[in-house]
């Protein structure tokens, strides 16, 4: 059976939302060094799958295949990814498979199967999907030192709270945090 991890990039006030038309831009680009891909790429794993939603994978098809010859280029390029999609038949960026249909019951049946851990980033409508359902066996937060005060959160409204079991933690030389915590359920009060 798989592991489904979830990995986010996330501000000390909870923002995950960077790049693209976001007010702050490139907010992480700062933060990022050397050791810090170093430690990133040991928390992947050296052998991994990748679960993204649409959106995602096509910003990723978009930079990674042309990212150059670097360890996380490699690993990234080289791992399966299976993808949330209405449309499965567009997926170029391989390897690849579609997942549609009723998508819980699309990834439970991919995490019963053999095969390395499922790495999710990004993909905020699937990672809120994940917990709320029970999939997420890990979420690993890099949290940077920064407070941007609005943007995208990491769960959506309507999920409920959960309980995260902590496990380990790692720095790096610009002030990242990559926590890593055992997703445990439903928050119990």
């Amino acid at each position: 059976m798989r592991k489904i991890r979830i990995f986010e990039h996330i501000s000390l006030d909870g923002v995950i939302e960077h790049d693209g038309d976001y007010t702050y831009g490139a907010w992480t680009t700062p933060y990022r060094s050397p050791a810090g891909a170093a430690a990133l790429l040991e928390a992947y794993g050296s052998n991994f799958d990748l679960l993204l939603a649409r959106n995602t994978y096509d910003i990723f098809s978009g930079f990674w295949p042309t990212a150059g010859d670097f360890p996380m280029a490699n690993a990234i390029n080289a791992a399966t990814k299976y993808i949330v999609t209405n449309k499965p038949g567009s997926l170029e960026w391989g390897p690849v498979k579609g997942l549609s249909g009723d998508i819980a019951a699309a990834i439970r049946d991919l995490k019963s199967t053999d095969g390395p851990d499922l790495i999710v980033v990004g993909s905020s409508t699937l990672t809120s999907l994940l917990l709320d359902q029970g999939l997420a066996d890990e979420v690993v937060l890099i949290t940077y030192p920064v407070l941007l005060g609005r943007g995208k959160r990491l769960l959506a409204d309507s999920i409920g709270a959960r309980e995260l079991a902590f496990v380990d933690t790692k720095s790096t030389p610009t002030g990242l945090l990559i926590n890593t915590y055992r997703h445990v359920g439903p928050l119990k009060s």
